[in-house]
Order: structure tokens, then sequence, then C-alpha cells
């Protein structure tokens, strides 16, 4: 059996019932054998990113220990999607469901075909990742640099467009 990993996915959602789109992704993604959810933050009402005409998003962290490989974690994440009824959309288009992968422990990782890096490329400009990612992974260093969540967060503007909202229920 291989080690187990702390694996962090962002999971978004501006469609429909947002709140149970998150949690009906975290269900089936719990539901796999090689998964197990270690942590969830709270959700987090957030302004859209890239484009902006579109309704707000609920974002929440959620860490994962997993034998997966990357590859096999990033499929996981899609098949979580499928199933929740995403469709394919336009770049930072609305969305029933996104799952995204954060970090995986501490690798680095770039996969051309599928498109695939971790960690995520553009965490660290994202307030919708980084807020809800800082309340249950602060102290984690993200790769290359070391830098902590948490330091992050300690920017201008890094937490700007992202309200508390509420909690996911978990079953």
């Amino acid at each position: 059996m291989a080690e187990s990993v702390i694996t962090y996915l962002s999971l978004g959602s501006n469609m429909g019932d947002r709140l149970a789109a998150l949690e009906e992704a975290l269900q089936i993604l719990d539901a796999e054998p090689l998964l197990r959810l270690a942590s969830c933050s709270s959700v987090y009402e957030t302004e859209p990113w890239g484009v902006v005409d579109q309704p707000a998003f609920l974002n929440l962290a959620a860490g994962f220990a997993t034998e997966l490989t990357p590859l096999e974690l990033l499929i996981k994440c899609q098949y979580a999607e499928s199933s929740v009824g995403r469709v394919a959309s336009y770049r930072w288009g609305p969305r029933l469901i996104d799952v995204d992968i954060l970090l995986y422990g501490d690798q680095q990782v770039t996969v051309i075909e599928p498109n695939l890096k971790i960690p995520h490329a553009r965490m660290r400009e994202r307030a919708f990742v980084l807020v809800p990612l800082a309340e249950i992974a602060g102290h984690v260093q993200v790769p290359p640099d070391g830098a902590k969540i948490d330091d992050l967060l300690g920017r201008p503007g890094a937490t700007e467009g992202v309200t508390r909202w509420g909690q996911v229920t978990r079953s």
C-alpha cells in the first residue's frame, strides 16, 4: 500500500443550490476508498474572479488523506464534478461545481496532458482559495519557496471579496 499524503482541494459553486453542490462533491470524494476527508473549512461567499459578470461563488477548502497519485486524484476530482452535474463552460465562467487540487503533500507536479499543475498555478493570487485554505492549513508551506499559507494572506488585499457564509453539513 502506498504511503498516505495530505492533499488540499478547493471546491466552488455559483449556480443552482450552491451549498448542496459543495456538500455532494465532498460526499462523492469522501466515498472514494483511497480518499479520507481529514478537514473542511467554513464556506465562504466570494466575488467572481476572472469573469466578474456572474453570480457570487460559495467556496471551501478540504484536506484529504490519500494514497492516490496526483493523476488518479485529478480523475476522482473530475468524476465528482461530472457526478454533481458540471458541464463544460468557458474559462472562469459560472459553474455548478469546480474541484481543484491545490497541494499534494510537499510535491510539485507538472503534467502537460491532462493539464495538471501542483501547487495550483494561481492559488497565491486568489483570496477565495487562500482564505478557506488558511482556516484548515495556515501552517502548511507551499512549494517551491516554502511560503506559509498564513503568510500569503498577509499581503495587502489578500482577503478582499471573501465573506464567511456558513458550514457544510457532513453526515
